[in-house]
């Protein structure tokens, strides 16, 4: 731990995956509820996504992705100072998911605590909170670790939503950087006039588990796609705009758009509004469906190992969620001499 009244910028040093080895297509999907691959591919752009095992947990997933990031940083787990859990889908309402994922990983007094952003804003909101540990000066290396089990969530008979929906787990590992480096500004947001947007009704206090909310499937997520929809296309190109002017720079300076992976047409609808050439964006919800806040960390580390994100290249975050929750990162991708 470091005690310091100074301003770091900050990096993402590695970053880290897990995903169930489990694939389900489309095509398993017409055989549960009244759907078609065509419809899918069509109005999602989704082809198939991973379903955790029935003995995982999503500590389970979230000890995974940490190894692999820890791994890839090629640092040990007790250089971790503090651990924050991003998931929307805990093993337990209390405590907090951080906790049981460090017990797992047999990691003792590191504090940790969760950040519930909305589900599918975590990517950004929970990495934000991250680096202002670092940022600060109070802790060296940060672990943002978001993993996802997404398909128990859901009612598999409600059509609306678990066709859309995946399981994953991904992670940041956070450091101080050399200053014009790593994380060059956020921007975070809520719009609370959605909150019943997209929400699980029933299992907190405004409306407790019973027998008959149960039967009427209360416990699952409900969403009103139209509503993400209109809110995802234009947030999107609002937000992108407010980071290029706040760090002073074009759209054709930003070498990767990364937005959550809601589906392919809000992505497709948000860049083309920017004028953005959709060959910039970084893509996975073909392959894994919607894993909230999983896919971004996801997303990085398979374009770290494709060769396509490399160090100096500019990188666009952009978030939306449940709440109405939003937020936008940019980001100096560092190479390892930048960090300090």
């Amino acid at each position: 731990m470091r005690k310091k009244n100074v301003i770091q910028n900050v990096g993402i040093l590695a970053t880290g995956k897990y995903l169930p080895t489990r694939v389900m297509t489309n095509k398993e999907w017409e055989n549960i509820v009244d759907t078609s691959d065509d419809w899918i591919v069509n109005k999602l752009g989704i082809h198939e996504r991973r379903i955790a095992a029935s003995e995982d947990v999503t500590s389970d997933l979230g000890v995974r992705a940490i190894q692999d990031a820890v791994r890839r940083a090629g640092i040990s787990l007790d250089e971790i100072d503090l651990l924050i859990s991003g998931s929307n889908t805990p093993d337990h309402q209390s405590p907090q998911l951080a906790t049981m994922i460090m017990k797992k990983l047999g990691m003792r007094n590191t504090p940790g605590f969760d950040v519930r952003s909305g589900g599918c804003s975590s990517g950004v909101f929970s990495l934000e909170v991250g680096a202002k540990f670092i940022r600060d000066g109070t802790y060296r290396t940060v672990a943002v670790v978001i993993p996802e089990i997404n398909s128990r969530v859901v009612s598999w008979k409600d059509r609306s939503t678990c066709v859309i929906l995946g399981d994953g787990a991904g992670c940041y590992i956070l450091r101080a950087t050399k200053d014009h480096t790593g994380i060059l500004h956020t921007e975070l947001g809520s719009e609370p006039s959605g909150y019943f947007s997209a929400y699980v009704p029933a299992g907190g206090n405004a409306l407790p588990l019973t027998k008959e909310n149960v039967e009427d499937g209360l416990q699952y997520f409900h969403m009103t796609g139209p509503d993400i929809y209109k809110f995802g296309t234009e947030i999107i190109p609002k937000l992108a705009l407010s980071l290029t002017n706040s760090i002073n720079t074009s759209l054709e300076d930003v070498d990767l758009f990364l937005t959550h992976q809601a589906n392919m047409n809000i992505i497709k609808k948000g860049l083309d509004d920017l004028g953005v050439p959709f060959e910039k964006a970084l893509i996975n919800v073909d392959r894994y469906g919607n894993m909230a806040g999983a896919n971004l960390p996801v997303a990085l580390t398979e374009a770290i190992d494709a060769g396509i994100l490399t160090p100096g290249k500019l990188i666009y975050l952009i978030v939306f969620g449940a709440g109405l929750s939003y937020g936008s990162m940019a980001i100096r991708w560092c190479s390892p001499e930048d960090f300090i």
